[in-house]
């Protein structure tokens, strides 16, 4: 009886040596892989790692290493805050915040990525590489402030310049609109004036009429002949 559990441990033992070997390879292999630039196999082989066991700091920290790598920094940058979960070094918390910072830097989050830098320095206020990575992080987002200021004066401008013709076209448009106001009462004028002179002209030819015919039914005196 005894012997059948010392035969058990055994078993255990060498199962979980195993696995742990097997866990611990595949990491291994994945930064072989990882120092080849061959990012997307160890990816892979860090996935194959975590899917051993969810909790390896260095796989979620590795895995995203090899995201960075692709250019696929959000999922970096997940990869990252999962092992920050992972750890209480603050040596290894400022190293991902420092990652982080280098991810979000990437993306263009200029803020965000100060954010993680000063984190990062909180727990390791020696670190030069991140002291840079601040330094540089604030500068672009002074000049992306500068561009985006810059953008904004030059649509000022241009609605400017676009309210200045309106309004220099607008005399123009009630200048016309005057002309053609008085062109019409011209019109108008005309119009009346030639109906004026036609009503006229049949009063005149009335008139003519009448005189013609009264002259004609007019008897003609002639001298009695005695």
């Amino acid at each position: 009886m005894k012997k059948s559990v010392i035969v058990l441990l055994l078993f255990v033992f060498a199962f979980s040596l195993n696995f742990s070997q097997s866990k611990r390879s595949l990491i291994n292999e994945g930064v072989e892989l990882y120092k080849n630039s061959k990012f997307s196999d160890a990816e892979v082989n860090f996935k194959k790692g975590l899917e051993k066991d969810a909790e390896l700091f260095h796989g979620h920290f590795n895995l995203g290493d090899a995201y960075y790598k692709q250019g696929r920094y959000d999922e970096a940058i997940q990869s990252f805050k999962n092992s920050l979960t992972l750890t209480d070094n603050e040596n290894d918390k400022s190293k991902i915040y420092h990652n982080i910072g280098n991810s979000l830097l990437k993306s263009q989050k200029y803020p965000e990525s100060i954010e993680a830098y000063k984190n990062a320095l909180k727990l390791n206020p020696d670190d030069l590489e991140t002291k840079y990575n601040l330094s540089y992080a604030l500068n672009m987002m002074k000049q992306n402030q500068n561009k985006q200021q810059q953008q904004q004066n030059k649509d000022n401008e241009e609605k400017n310049k676009d309210q200045q013709q309106q309004n220099q076209n607008e005399p123009n448009k009630n200048q016309d609109k005057q002309n053609q106001n008085q062109q019409q009462k011209k019109n108008e004028i005309s119009k009346n004036d030639a109906e004026r002179i036609l009503e006229a002209l049949k009063n005149n030819e009335r008139d003519l009429q009448k005189k013609l015919r009264q002259n004609k039914g007019q008897s003609v005196v002639r001298e009695k002949d005695w």
